[in-house]
């Protein structure tokens, strides 16, 4: 008898988040879920591994974990020690705002632990949601979009090495999009503030992002009102070898002594 499939669910907003838990319930249907999860926020922490002091975790009930670390330690942590064998799929999120373009993609916790688990060669994909012009996030039916697209990709494996960041805007959506990573530039924002003994603290801002419109980029279709699914790779290897020309010239350069 075939075993149900184990899906593992993570994110960097916290186990108790209302996206992962919206996730928890949309995909129930579909095997057995786990969820090991930050136990705090853990936003903007890529993939960052904690090195240098012990993991402390919790098990809140039955297959859910809170984890006192990054979202990249919690998948380390399942995969070696909470899940009873390898999933069959990862989900991180669901995030409540959008990981658009090339520097969301870098700092996003979300997006990193689902290429956490692309490291471990099991198929990993990143949802974060898009709000509506109230500021409102819809869970529930961002939580049926993920259930079509978890059943697909349980059937269908994905290619190796490759993670999927997925974009969900408000309804009524206007279709799916396959999209390149965008650019969206942040206009770095640090605020100085002095604490009561007069020592000088920051704040480090986002400030407000301006968009590079490029056909086929995650950002413009997000915009326009379409689901953006973007595949992403971890062999970050320029494959067009811009720089080759001027690479072999500096190796050449270099002479042993």
């Amino acid at each position: 008898m075939t075993p149900k499939p184990l899906i593992l669910l993570t994110n960097d907003d916290g186990f108790f988040a209302e996206g992962i838990q919206a996730l928890f319930r949309g995909l129930k249907d579909l095997g057995k879920l786990f969820i090991v999860a930050p136990d705090r926020e853990k936003s903007a922490s890529s993939l960052a591994l904690t090195l240098r002091q012990p993991l402390r975790v919790q098990r809140i009930k039955s297959n859910v974990y809170a984890v006192d670390g990054t979202p990249a330690d919690c998948i380390y942590l399942a995969m070696k020690r909470f899940l009873p064998r390898v999933p069959d799929l990862i989900v991180s999120g669901m995030n409540p705002g959008p990981n658009l373009g090339q520097q969301d993609v870098s700092y996003s916790g979300t997006v990193s632990a689902a290429v956490q688990g692309t490291f471990f060669q099991v198929p990993s994909i990143a949802v974060s949601l898009i709000a509506d012009q109230d500021g409102d996030f819809h869970f529930r039916e961002a939580a049926r979009i993920v259930h079509r697209l978890a059943k697909y990709w349980l059937r269908h494996k994905l290619p190796e090495g490759i993670t999927l960041n997925i974009n969900i805007p408000p309804p009524p959506f206007k279709g799916v999009k396959l999209t390149k990573v965008g650019i969206k530039r942040y206009e770095p924002e640090v605020i100085e503030k002095k604490d009561p003994r007069e020592n000088s603290y920051y704040w480090i801002g986002r400030g407000n992002p301006k968009i590079i419109v490029a056909k086929d980029s995650d950002v413009l279709a997000a915009h326009e009102g379409y689901i953006t699914i973007t595949p992403l790779r971890i062999d970050l290897t320029d494959d067009e070898a811009r720089l080759l020309p001027v690479m072999k010239k500096l190796v050449l350069s270099i002479k042993p002594e």
